[in-house]
Protein backbone atom coordinates (compact mmCIF):
# COMPACT_ATOMS: atom_id res chain seq x y z
CA UNK A 1 0.00 0.00 0.00
CA UNK A 2 1.45 3.37 -1.01
CA UNK A 3 0.74 6.87 0.22
CA UNK A 4 0.65 9.38 -2.61
CA UNK A 5 0.36 13.14 -2.73
CA UNK A 6 -1.57 14.75 -5.55
CA UNK A 7 -1.84 18.45 -6.29
CA UNK A 8 -4.82 20.16 -7.85
CA UNK A 9 -5.96 23.76 -8.36
CA UNK A 10 -9.22 25.38 -7.41
CA UNK A 11 -10.19 28.79 -8.86
CA UNK A 12 -11.22 31.65 -6.58
CA UNK A 13 -12.68 34.94 -7.80
CA UNK A 14 -11.75 38.19 -5.99
CA UNK A 15 -12.58 41.62 -7.49
CA UNK A 16 -12.99 40.02 -10.89
CA UNK A 17 -9.56 38.46 -10.83
CA UNK A 18 -9.33 34.68 -11.08
CA UNK A 19 -6.80 33.39 -8.61
CA UNK A 20 -5.73 29.74 -8.44
CA UNK A 21 -4.84 28.18 -5.13
CA UNK A 22 -2.86 24.99 -5.06
CA UNK A 23 -4.12 22.36 -2.64
CA UNK A 24 -2.72 19.04 -1.69
CA UNK A 25 -4.86 15.96 -1.47
CA UNK A 26 -3.70 12.79 0.28
CA UNK A 27 -5.12 9.51 -0.74
CA UNK A 28 -4.38 5.89 -0.15
CA UNK A 29 -3.50 3.85 -3.20
CA UNK A 30 -4.88 0.36 -2.66
CA UNK A 31 -3.46 -2.77 -4.23
CA UNK A 32 -5.42 -3.78 -7.32
CA UNK A 33 -5.91 -7.45 -8.15
CA UNK A 34 -7.41 -9.29 -11.09
CA UNK A 35 -10.94 -10.60 -10.87
CA UNK A 36 -11.28 -14.19 -9.72
CA UNK A 37 -14.05 -16.64 -10.45
CA UNK A 38 -14.61 -19.47 -7.98
CA UNK A 39 -15.85 -22.50 -9.92
CA UNK A 40 -16.31 -26.14 -8.97
CA UNK A 41 -16.30 -29.51 -10.66
CA UNK A 42 -19.87 -30.15 -9.43
CA UNK A 43 -22.44 -29.06 -6.87
CA UNK A 44 -21.86 -29.25 -3.13
CA UNK A 45 -18.06 -29.48 -3.20
CA UNK A 46 -17.35 -26.15 -1.47
CA UNK A 47 -17.70 -23.11 -3.73
CA UNK A 48 -19.36 -21.02 -1.04
CA UNK A 49 -16.95 -22.25 1.63
CA UNK A 50 -13.97 -21.33 -0.54
CA UNK A 51 -15.45 -17.99 -1.60
CA UNK A 52 -16.12 -17.03 2.02
CA UNK A 53 -12.56 -17.87 3.00
CA UNK A 54 -11.00 -16.04 0.07
CA UNK A 55 -13.15 -12.93 0.52
CA UNK A 56 -12.40 -12.76 4.25
CA UNK A 57 -8.66 -13.27 3.66
CA UNK A 58 -8.53 -10.60 0.95
CA UNK A 59 -10.38 -8.18 3.19
CA UNK A 60 -7.98 -8.92 6.06
CA UNK A 61 -5.07 -8.01 3.78
CA UNK A 62 -6.60 -4.60 3.14
CA UNK A 63 -8.03 -5.31 -0.30
CA UNK A 64 -11.34 -3.58 -0.93
CA UNK A 65 -13.09 -6.72 -2.11
CA UNK A 66 -16.34 -6.93 -4.03
CA UNK A 67 -18.59 -9.96 -4.45
CA UNK A 68 -21.01 -11.11 -7.09
CA UNK A 69 -22.96 -14.25 -7.95
CA UNK A 70 -23.34 -13.52 -11.68
CA UNK A 71 -25.64 -16.47 -12.39
CA UNK A 72 -27.79 -17.85 -9.60
CA UNK A 73 -30.46 -20.51 -9.24
CA UNK A 74 -31.84 -20.54 -5.70
CA UNK A 75 -33.10 -17.11 -4.76
CA UNK A 76 -34.99 -14.99 -2.26
CA UNK A 77 -36.95 -11.78 -2.72
CA UNK A 78 -35.19 -8.52 -1.91
CA UNK A 79 -36.08 -4.92 -2.73
CA UNK A 80 -38.90 -6.01 -4.98
CA UNK A 81 -36.61 -8.23 -7.01
CA UNK A 82 -34.94 -11.60 -6.64
CA UNK A 83 -31.38 -12.26 -5.51
CA UNK A 84 -29.37 -15.44 -5.14
CA UNK A 85 -29.22 -16.79 -1.59
CA UNK A 86 -25.42 -16.85 -1.60
CA UNK A 87 -25.26 -13.13 -2.37
CA UNK A 88 -27.28 -12.38 0.77
CA UNK A 89 -24.79 -14.44 2.80
CA UNK A 90 -21.94 -12.08 1.85
CA UNK A 91 -23.81 -8.91 2.84
CA UNK A 92 -22.60 -9.09 6.44
CA UNK A 93 -19.05 -10.25 5.69
CA UNK A 94 -18.25 -7.51 3.17
CA UNK A 95 -20.68 -4.87 4.50
CA UNK A 96 -22.61 -4.91 1.24
CA UNK A 97 -25.80 -3.05 0.56
CA UNK A 98 -27.12 -5.75 -1.74
CA UNK A 99 -28.32 -4.54 -5.11
CA UNK A 100 -29.79 -7.43 -7.11
CA UNK A 101 -28.70 -6.08 -10.50
CA UNK A 102 -25.11 -5.75 -9.27
CA UNK A 103 -24.54 -8.61 -6.84
CA UNK A 104 -26.89 -11.15 -8.46
CA UNK A 105 -27.62 -9.96 -12.00
CA UNK A 106 -28.93 -13.19 -13.56
CA UNK A 107 -31.27 -15.72 -11.95
CA UNK A 108 -32.05 -18.89 -13.87
CA UNK A 109 -35.05 -20.12 -11.95
CA UNK A 110 -37.67 -22.74 -12.66
CA UNK A 111 -38.94 -22.49 -16.23
CA UNK A 112 -36.29 -19.94 -17.26
CA UNK A 113 -34.50 -22.22 -19.69
CA UNK A 114 -37.67 -23.00 -21.66
CA UNK A 115 -38.47 -19.28 -21.89
CA UNK A 116 -34.96 -18.55 -23.12
CA UNK A 117 -35.10 -21.23 -25.82
CA UNK A 118 -38.44 -19.92 -27.04
CA UNK A 119 -37.21 -16.33 -27.18
CA UNK A 120 -33.44 -16.02 -26.73
CA UNK A 121 -33.38 -12.32 -27.60
CA UNK A 122 -35.89 -11.28 -24.93
CA UNK A 123 -33.16 -10.46 -22.40
CA UNK A 124 -29.46 -9.77 -22.91
CA UNK A 125 -27.99 -11.86 -20.10
CA UNK A 126 -24.39 -11.11 -21.07
CA UNK A 127 -25.07 -7.38 -20.92
CA UNK A 128 -26.56 -7.74 -17.43
CA UNK A 129 -23.41 -9.51 -16.25
CA UNK A 130 -21.00 -7.02 -17.82
CA UNK A 131 -22.96 -4.09 -16.39
CA UNK A 132 -22.52 -5.60 -12.92
CA UNK A 133 -18.82 -6.06 -13.61
CA UNK A 134 -18.32 -2.40 -14.59
CA UNK A 135 -20.02 -1.16 -11.43
CA UNK A 136 -18.08 -3.48 -9.14
CA UNK A 137 -14.71 -2.79 -10.74
CA UNK A 138 -15.25 0.95 -10.41
CA UNK A 139 -15.77 0.70 -6.65
CA UNK A 140 -13.46 -2.15 -5.59
CA UNK A 141 -9.81 -3.16 -5.85
CA UNK A 142 -10.74 -6.74 -6.65
CA UNK A 143 -13.91 -8.72 -7.19
CA UNK A 144 -14.65 -12.33 -6.32
CA UNK A 145 -17.30 -13.93 -8.50
CA UNK A 146 -18.93 -17.13 -7.30
CA UNK A 147 -19.93 -19.71 -9.88
CA UNK A 148 -22.99 -21.93 -9.84
CA UNK A 149 -23.19 -25.71 -10.05
CA UNK A 150 -20.76 -27.48 -12.38
CA UNK A 151 -18.92 -25.57 -15.15
CA UNK A 152 -21.60 -26.25 -17.77
CA UNK A 153 -24.52 -24.85 -15.78
CA UNK A 154 -26.11 -21.98 -17.71
CA UNK A 155 -24.97 -23.23 -21.12
CA UNK A 156 -28.52 -23.46 -22.40
CA UNK A 157 -28.78 -19.68 -22.04
CA UNK A 158 -25.27 -18.97 -23.27
CA UNK A 159 -23.95 -18.20 -19.78
CA UNK A 160 -22.02 -21.27 -18.72
CA UNK A 161 -19.50 -20.77 -15.93
CA UNK A 162 -16.70 -20.71 -18.47
CA UNK A 163 -18.39 -18.10 -20.67
CA UNK A 164 -19.22 -15.94 -17.66
CA UNK A 165 -15.62 -16.09 -16.40
CA UNK A 166 -14.52 -15.01 -19.89
CA UNK A 167 -16.96 -12.08 -19.86
CA UNK A 168 -15.63 -11.02 -16.47
CA UNK A 169 -11.98 -11.26 -17.56
CA UNK A 170 -11.44 -13.36 -14.45
CA UNK A 171 -8.97 -16.04 -13.46
CA UNK A 172 -10.52 -19.23 -12.13
CA UNK A 173 -10.03 -20.86 -8.76
CA UNK A 174 -11.30 -24.41 -9.27
CA UNK A 175 -12.70 -26.30 -6.28
CA UNK A 176 -12.82 -30.09 -6.40
CA UNK A 177 -13.75 -32.71 -3.83
CA UNK A 178 -10.88 -34.64 -2.30
CA UNK A 179 -9.57 -37.95 -3.56
CA UNK A 180 -6.96 -38.98 -6.12
CA UNK A 181 -8.23 -40.78 -9.20
CA UNK A 182 -11.75 -39.34 -9.20
CA UNK A 183 -10.42 -35.88 -8.37
CA UNK A 184 -7.99 -35.89 -11.28
CA UNK A 185 -10.66 -37.22 -13.65
CA UNK A 186 -13.06 -34.44 -12.67
CA UNK A 187 -10.39 -31.76 -13.00
CA UNK A 188 -9.36 -33.02 -16.42
CA UNK A 189 -12.94 -32.90 -17.66
CA UNK A 190 -14.10 -29.64 -16.10
CA UNK A 191 -11.02 -27.50 -16.74
CA UNK A 192 -11.36 -28.31 -20.46
CA UNK A 193 -14.40 -26.03 -20.78
CA UNK A 194 -12.45 -23.08 -19.35
CA UNK A 195 -9.48 -23.79 -21.61
CA UNK A 196 -11.88 -23.80 -24.55
CA UNK A 197 -12.87 -20.24 -23.61
CA UNK A 198 -9.22 -19.21 -23.01
CA UNK A 199 -9.89 -18.54 -19.34
CA UNK A 200 -6.74 -18.80 -17.18
CA UNK A 201 -6.88 -21.00 -14.08
CA UNK A 202 -5.22 -19.38 -11.07
CA UNK A 203 -5.15 -22.61 -9.11
CA UNK A 204 -6.99 -25.53 -7.59
CA UNK A 205 -8.40 -26.08 -4.10
CA UNK A 206 -8.97 -29.71 -3.15
CA UNK A 207 -11.75 -29.68 -0.55
CA UNK A 208 -13.37 -32.14 1.87
CA UNK A 209 -10.34 -34.40 2.14
CA UNK A 210 -10.36 -37.02 4.89
CA UNK A 211 -7.75 -35.91 7.46
CA UNK A 212 -6.03 -39.31 7.31
CA UNK A 213 -5.53 -38.92 3.54
CA UNK A 214 -4.35 -35.29 3.40
CA UNK A 215 -0.69 -36.09 2.66
CA UNK A 216 -1.49 -38.74 0.05
CA UNK A 217 -3.98 -36.53 -1.80
CA UNK A 218 -1.61 -33.58 -1.76
CA UNK A 219 1.28 -35.66 -3.13
CA UNK A 220 -0.47 -37.38 -6.02
CA UNK A 221 -2.87 -34.65 -7.11
CA UNK A 222 0.04 -32.21 -7.15
CA UNK A 223 2.00 -34.51 -9.47
CA UNK A 224 -0.83 -34.38 -12.02
CA UNK A 225 -1.39 -30.64 -11.58
CA UNK A 226 2.32 -29.91 -12.07
CA UNK A 227 2.30 -31.90 -15.32
CA UNK A 228 -0.63 -29.83 -16.51
CA UNK A 229 0.78 -26.45 -15.43
CA UNK A 230 -1.84 -25.99 -12.74
CA UNK A 231 -1.13 -24.66 -9.25
CA UNK A 232 -2.28 -26.52 -6.15
CA UNK A 233 -3.48 -23.72 -3.88
CA UNK A 234 -4.38 -25.95 -0.97
CA UNK A 235 -5.81 -29.18 0.39
CA UNK A 236 -8.64 -28.56 2.85
CA UNK A 237 -9.71 -31.24 5.34
CA UNK A 238 -13.28 -32.43 5.65
CA UNK A 239 -15.01 -30.83 8.63
CA UNK A 240 -18.16 -32.50 9.92
CA UNK A 241 -19.54 -29.33 11.49
CA UNK A 242 -20.10 -27.73 8.08
CA UNK A 243 -22.63 -30.47 7.38
CA UNK A 244 -24.69 -29.98 10.53
CA UNK A 245 -28.24 -28.85 9.68
CA UNK A 246 -30.54 -26.81 11.91
CA UNK A 247 -33.74 -28.22 13.37
CA UNK A 248 -35.51 -25.47 11.39
CA UNK A 249 -33.97 -26.76 8.14
CA UNK A 250 -34.92 -30.33 8.96
CA UNK A 251 -38.50 -29.28 9.67
CA UNK A 252 -38.72 -27.77 6.18
CA UNK A 253 -37.16 -30.84 4.59
CA UNK A 254 -39.72 -33.24 6.05
CA UNK A 255 -42.66 -30.83 5.65
CA UNK A 256 -42.89 -30.66 9.42
CA UNK A 257 -44.25 -28.07 11.81
CA UNK A 258 -42.38 -26.85 14.90
CA UNK A 259 -45.10 -27.07 17.52
CA UNK A 260 -43.16 -26.18 20.66
CA UNK A 261 -40.41 -23.65 21.29
CA UNK A 262 -40.16 -22.25 17.80
CA UNK A 263 -37.39 -19.88 18.90
CA UNK A 264 -35.15 -22.90 19.50
CA UNK A 265 -35.45 -24.06 15.91
CA UNK A 266 -31.93 -22.81 15.27
CA UNK A 267 -30.37 -25.62 17.33
CA UNK A 268 -27.82 -27.52 15.24
CA UNK A 269 -28.05 -31.27 14.70
CA UNK A 270 -24.99 -33.48 14.67
CA UNK A 271 -26.54 -36.93 14.80
CA UNK A 272 -29.91 -38.58 14.21
CA UNK A 273 -31.24 -41.04 16.80
CA UNK A 274 -33.97 -43.47 15.86
CA UNK A 275 -36.22 -43.82 18.90
CA UNK A 276 -35.90 -47.57 19.20
CA UNK A 277 -32.08 -47.51 18.93
CA UNK A 278 -31.13 -45.08 21.69
CA UNK A 279 -28.09 -46.33 23.62
CA UNK A 280 -25.26 -45.02 25.77
CA UNK A 281 -22.73 -44.95 22.95
CA UNK A 282 -24.89 -42.80 20.69
CA UNK A 283 -25.71 -40.32 23.47
CA UNK A 284 -22.14 -39.79 24.68
CA UNK A 285 -20.77 -39.03 21.21
CA UNK A 286 -22.72 -35.81 20.81
CA UNK A 287 -24.83 -33.32 22.72
CA UNK A 288 -26.64 -32.28 19.53
CA UNK A 289 -28.71 -35.38 18.85
CA UNK A 290 -32.03 -35.22 17.00
CA UNK A 291 -34.49 -37.82 18.23
CA UNK A 292 -36.73 -39.09 15.42
CA UNK A 293 -39.41 -41.28 16.94
CA UNK A 294 -42.96 -42.52 16.46
CA UNK A 295 -45.60 -41.06 18.73
CA UNK A 296 -46.36 -44.65 19.83
CA UNK A 297 -42.92 -45.25 21.37
CA UNK A 298 -41.71 -41.76 22.29
CA UNK A 299 -42.31 -42.33 26.02
CA UNK A 300 -40.06 -45.38 25.95
CA UNK A 301 -37.31 -43.45 24.16
CA UNK A 302 -37.55 -40.43 26.49
CA UNK A 303 -37.43 -42.63 29.62
CA UNK A 304 -34.36 -44.41 28.27
CA UNK A 305 -32.63 -41.09 27.55
CA UNK A 306 -33.46 -39.86 31.07
CA UNK A 307 -32.13 -43.05 32.64
CA UNK A 308 -28.85 -42.94 30.70
CA UNK A 309 -28.42 -39.21 31.40
CA UNK A 310 -28.92 -39.65 35.14
CA UNK A 311 -26.64 -42.72 35.30
CA UNK A 312 -23.84 -40.97 33.40
CA UNK A 313 -24.27 -37.67 35.23
CA UNK A 314 -25.18 -35.55 32.21
CA UNK A 315 -25.82 -31.96 33.30
CA UNK A 316 -28.05 -31.23 30.32
CA UNK A 317 -30.09 -33.11 27.77
CA UNK A 318 -28.16 -34.79 24.94
CA UNK A 319 -30.91 -33.76 22.54
CA UNK A 320 -31.13 -30.67 20.34
CA UNK A 321 -34.64 -31.44 19.16
CA UNK A 322 -37.35 -34.07 18.69
CA UNK A 323 -39.13 -35.13 15.51
CA UNK A 324 -42.35 -37.03 16.18
CA UNK A 325 -44.02 -39.13 13.48
CA UNK A 326 -47.58 -40.32 13.81
CA UNK A 327 -50.67 -38.50 15.03
CA UNK A 328 -50.93 -39.71 18.65
CA UNK A 329 -50.85 -36.90 21.24
CA UNK A 330 -47.86 -36.62 23.57
CA UNK A 331 -48.15 -37.98 27.08
CA UNK A 332 -47.20 -35.82 30.08
CA UNK A 333 -43.93 -37.80 30.37
CA UNK A 334 -42.67 -36.74 26.95
CA UNK A 335 -44.21 -33.26 26.93
CA UNK A 336 -42.74 -32.38 30.33
CA UNK A 337 -39.25 -33.49 29.24
CA UNK A 338 -39.42 -31.46 26.04
CA UNK A 339 -40.63 -28.37 27.91
CA UNK A 340 -38.08 -28.78 30.70
CA UNK A 341 -35.18 -28.48 28.25
CA UNK A 342 -36.90 -26.07 25.81
CA UNK A 343 -36.50 -28.51 22.94
CA UNK A 344 -38.03 -27.78 19.53
CA UNK A 345 -40.70 -30.36 18.74
CA UNK A 346 -41.38 -31.09 15.07
CA UNK A 347 -44.44 -33.04 13.94
CA UNK A 348 -44.49 -34.63 10.50
CA UNK A 349 -46.87 -36.84 8.54
CA UNK A 350 -43.97 -39.00 7.32
CA UNK A 351 -43.26 -42.29 9.03
CA UNK A 352 -40.05 -42.64 11.02
CA UNK A 353 -38.14 -44.44 8.25
CA UNK A 354 -39.20 -41.89 5.64
CA UNK A 355 -38.22 -38.98 7.88
CA UNK A 356 -34.79 -40.45 8.64
CA UNK A 357 -34.10 -41.07 4.94
CA UNK A 358 -35.05 -37.50 3.98
CA UNK A 359 -32.94 -36.02 6.76
CA UNK A 360 -29.96 -38.25 5.91
CA UNK A 361 -30.05 -37.11 2.27
CA UNK A 362 -30.25 -33.44 3.18
CA UNK A 363 -27.58 -31.27 1.51
CA UNK A 364 -26.74 -28.51 3.97
CA UNK A 365 -25.68 -25.07 2.75
CA UNK A 366 -23.96 -22.37 4.76
CA UNK A 367 -26.32 -19.48 5.48
CA UNK A 368 -26.78 -16.50 7.77
CA UNK A 369 -28.49 -18.70 10.37
CA UNK A 370 -25.30 -20.76 10.82
CA UNK A 371 -22.65 -18.27 11.95
CA UNK A 372 -20.40 -21.01 13.33
CA UNK A 373 -20.18 -22.45 9.81
CA UNK A 374 -19.16 -19.10 8.35
CA UNK A 375 -16.37 -18.79 10.93
CA UNK A 376 -15.23 -22.37 10.35
CA UNK A 377 -15.22 -21.95 6.55
CA UNK A 378 -13.07 -18.84 6.82
CA UNK A 379 -10.71 -20.58 9.24
CA UNK A 380 -10.30 -23.66 7.02
CA UNK A 381 -9.46 -21.68 3.87
CA UNK A 382 -7.15 -19.32 5.74
CA UNK A 383 -5.25 -22.23 7.33
CA UNK A 384 -4.97 -24.52 4.32
CA UNK A 385 -4.90 -22.35 1.18
CA UNK A 386 -1.88 -20.35 0.00
CA UNK A 387 -3.57 -16.94 0.05
CA UNK A 388 -0.30 -15.01 -0.22
CA UNK A 389 0.66 -16.82 -3.42
CA UNK A 390 -2.77 -16.20 -4.91
CA UNK A 391 -2.72 -12.48 -4.12
CA UNK A 392 0.81 -12.02 -5.46
CA UNK A 393 -0.13 -13.68 -8.73
CA UNK A 394 -3.32 -11.66 -9.05
CA UNK A 395 -1.69 -8.25 -8.45
CA UNK A 396 -2.09 -5.73 -11.23
CA UNK A 397 0.97 -3.61 -12.04
CA UNK A 398 0.11 0.09 -12.17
Amino acid sequence: MQLKVKYFKLPCYYSGIKIFYKFRRLYIHQMKIKNIYVAATMQHVGKTTSTLGLAASFKKQGINTGYCKPVGQKHVELKGSVVDKDAVLFADLLKLDIEPSIHSPVIIGKGATAKYLENPDAVDLEQMITNARRTLEATHDGVIYEGTGHPGVGSVAGVSNARVAQLLDAEVVMVVEGGVGSTIDMLNMTTALFREHNVPIAGVIVNKVLPSKMDMVKKYVKIWLDKNDLKLLGVVPHDNTLGYPLVWTIAKTINGVIELHNEKGFNKVEKILAGSLVDLDSLTKSSDNLLVVSSRVIDEAILRIKTISETEGFEDTPLSGVVVTGADPLSPISENYIKEFNLPLVRTELDTFGAVIKISNLEVKINRRTPWKISKAIELINDHVDIDYLIQNLKVDE
